[in-house]
């Protein structure tokens, strides 16, 4: 079962009332999945790589949990009183087993579950949404570092709002019947968010005035990369320089409008990128750079 991978969402549509829903709020960390035993914490992302020599504050989650048991749920960071992607993000692309425990101890992650799939081996996902719920909140006992997301029913709108209001991303609603596919994308859950964001690969990057790097992005059509704009990466240069190298190579069929002093980069990497709206031309308006994600590879980045 280790190498079991998360349902997904397939639809994104404004927020709604429905009785036949519960709503939760959408967290702004890391998807993953837990494996918890009564001696030991396994946690694994979507591409099933392991976090905790990313994340060790993380290591005693089994203590919490009252029978073994596979737990899926959100890895994140609380900074400023809000969750902070781009703490997450530099944690991720941490190598260094010294600094990887003083950030763990400036900035420590927090796991929130939000369904579990497995009790003492006893496989649950074709139980409904609303008892799995009541499954989790039987096996797991909450602390600093380990809770269980919390949810209302039938209003929506008004917890949306309020995510409007506190800056948060927004909310996911599920129904409360939906069983749970590993690995397969569902129309039973609906995110709702404040802003758009999208996954694109990263080709290249242009040098700008006053030390200004704008990320040059992409995605899949079919077989052949699409250029789909750019985005001011808005931390240091030597972040991205550490995982990639430069290459002469444009990947695109021909070099996009005032692209010509770019510079190509390999191997691609993939970042999520929140934006107001798509342009009529396919570009995205008022981009803003969120973070780089290793659990995603560039070619699950198709244009949708």
């Amino acid at each position: 079962m280790k190498q079991i991978k998360p349902m997904l969402i397939k639809h994104e549509q404004p927020p709604f009332d429905d009785d036949d829903y519960i709503y939760e709020l959408k967290l702004d960390g890391i998807r993953c999945i837990a494996h918890l035993t009564k001696t030991s914490t396994d946690l694994r992302n979507k591409r099933t790589q392991k976090l905790l020599p990313k994340f060790p504050e993380l290591t005693q989650l089994h203590k919490q949990i009252k029978k073994s048991c596979i737990l899926d749920g959100e890895l994140y960071i609380f900074k400023d009183g809000i969750t902070d992607f781009f703490e997450i993000q530099k944690r991720t692309l941490m190598s260094n087993p010294f600094k990887i425990s003083l950030a763990s101890k400036q900035y420590p992650a927090t796991f929130t579950a939000f369904d579990i799939l497995e009790i003492d081996g006893e496989c649950v996902t074709h139980e409904p949404l609303i008892k799995r719920k009541q499954l989790l909140q039987s096996v797991v006992k909450e602390n600093e570092r380990f809770n269980i997301a919390r949810y209302i029913e039938k209003e929506g709108i008004k917890l949306f709002t309020l995510t409007q209001e506190k800056g948060l991303e927004g909310i996911v609603a599920k129904r409360k019947d939906s069983l749970y596919y590993p690995d397969k994308r569902t129309n039973d859950w609906i995110k709702c968010k404040n802003l758009l964001d999208d996954d694109f690969i990263i080709v290249g990057y242009l040098l700008k005035e006053k030390g200004i790097v704008s990320l040059i992005l992409a995605q899949y059509d079919k077989q052949h990369l699409k250029y789909m704009g750019h985005v001011t990466l808005g931390v240091s240069l030597s972040l991205l320089n550490r995982n990639i190298q430069k290459t002469t190579i444009c990947p695109f069929s021909t070099i996009p409008p005032h692209h010509e002093d770019a510079n190509w980069i390999t191997p691609f990497l993939v970042g999520t990128v929140k934006f107001m709206q798509y342009t009529e031309t396919g570009g995205l308006r008022q981009p803003i750079f969120k973070g780089f994600r290793d659990d995603k590879t560039p070619q699950e980045c198709i244009i949708k």
